[in-house]
């Protein structure tokens, strides 16, 4: 079977990216954990580049790569009878990293929303509110609500892709010929021009009918107009992992897709600025939901079809990068937060902090992976494979396989 190596770059660098958007978060107006004493608005048109497609992408890449994992097993069946089953294995590569971040990685961002957003401040340290923390205290309170605890903040991806692949199993376990099928049909669907109008309607469709009624939790639960995108995005990876002409009409379609998101990038800046005090028309606020399913779609279009195109070949680079994905994943959100709560005595200027805060975000991260891939017992924790000599360049975690 041959690997993917242009998915393997697309998530490298859709998670390098989520670094990136992460430290923005610190510098803009929107809710986050802490907030930079300069925060602005300066930062949200570049930020809006990404917000509207990045996590899609990567449910997108997750799906195509749990089809490759399900495909090698099929094929394997003999060894697999020898291993620990699809579920088994998926479940303890995925759950045992959501545990532990939820104990041990996320506390500490929890604690500094506390001693930042908590009126009157917090004073009491970072033990004590680690105990309150762990019996789920429901007393840090200000105008927008109380903080829930314990939580998984950032690792909610890990939950919800968790959620999503033992849904998929069911229906490839229930319904192979309907997954067969239903391929088959998009392979049809999504030839010509139908991979641009396909999947931008229904993205379009789904934020028109949902986005206003259902909040983006990530508590899964409530989480509607999440759930309807990530796994749809997720089930049409699946999809068309093999689909050989999904994939040529998107490398075909990979400028339209470049210069339409480009275009609907602009027309949300302009739109956000124009009603950033007032209600726009509904009419108007229903097309340009329509415009963000656009928006998503073209962006995903273009990543994926470039990525096929140059069709970028193995490397050492990317046999380091891609065991190194989930656990700087894991840690760098903890890492940003702390960082820049920290830093904020020092005064430094904001552009200079924030390169700052990428670099030595990125450099922290890798060394925590330097380190836990060197210790057995922590890299299950991390999302590795347990076994310091089995290959770390196969199926990453966060997304399996991406072998074909």
């Amino acid at each position: 079977m041959q690997r993917r190596h242009d998915l393997d770059w697309v998530r490298v660098c859709a998670f390098g990216l989520l670094v990136l958007y992460h430290v923005g978060m610190y510098y803009v107006t929107w809710d986050w954990h802490v907030k930079s004493p300069a925060a602005s608005d300066a930062l949200e048109p570049f930020m809006l580049l990404s917000s509207p497609w990045r996590l899609a992408l990567l449910f997108l890449v997750s799906g195509a790569a749990t089809a490759f994992l399900l495909e090698r097993q099929r094929r394997s069946a003999e060894v697999a009878r020898r291993r620990p089953g699809f579920l088994a294995s998926r479940s303890w590569r995925l759950l045992v990293p959501l545990v532990f971040g939820m104990l041990v990685i996320v506390p500490p961002q929890s604690y500094y929303e506390v001693v930042e957003q908590l009126p009157g401040g917090y004073h009491d340290g970072y033990l004590a509110f680690y105990g309150r923390y762990l019996t789920g205290y429901d007393g840090f309170c200000d105008a927008d609500g109380c903080l829930d605890m314990p939580t998984w903040n950032h690792l909610w991806f890990v939950a919800y892709l968790w959620v999503y692949t033992m849904v998929l199993w069911l229906l490839w376990r229930m319904a192979p010929r309907a997954l067969i099928a239903a391929g088959r049909g998009l392979d049809r669907a999504l030839a010509g021009i139908g991979i641009v109008v396909w999947p931008t309607l229904f993205l379009g469709l789904v934020r028109i009918l949902l986005v206003g009624r259902f909040e983006q939790t990530h508590a899964l639960v409530d989480d509607w107009y999440n759930h309807a995108q990530y796994f749809s995005v997720f089930l049409l990876g699946f999809l068309i992992a093999r689909s050989e002409g999904v994939w040529a009409a998107m490398v075909r379609a990979r400028w339209v897709a470049l210069l339409l998101w480009l275009a609907t990038w602009a027309g949300l800046i302009a739109y956000f600025v124009r009603f950033a005090d007032g209600q726009p028309p509904e009419l108007l606020r229903t097309a340009m939901r329509m415009v963000w399913g656009l928006d998503q779609w073209c962006a995903i279009m273009a990543v994926l079809g470039f990525a096929r195109h140059w069709n970028p070949g193995d490397s050492r680079a990317l046999r380091y990068l891609v065991p190194a994905v989930f656990p700087v994943y894991i840690l760098h959100q903890t890492v940003t937060v702390v960082l820049a709560h920290n830093l904020k005595p020092l005064a430094i200027p904001p552009l200079v902090e924030g390169i700052l805060l990428v670099m030595v975000t990125f450099a922290a991260c890798f060394a925590g992976y330097e380190v836990v891939r060197r210790i057995a017992w922590l890299r299950p924790l991390f999302g590795l494979k347990r076994l310091p000599g089995a290959r770390t360049d196969g199926s990453p975690a966060m997304a399996g396989s991406t072998e074909s």
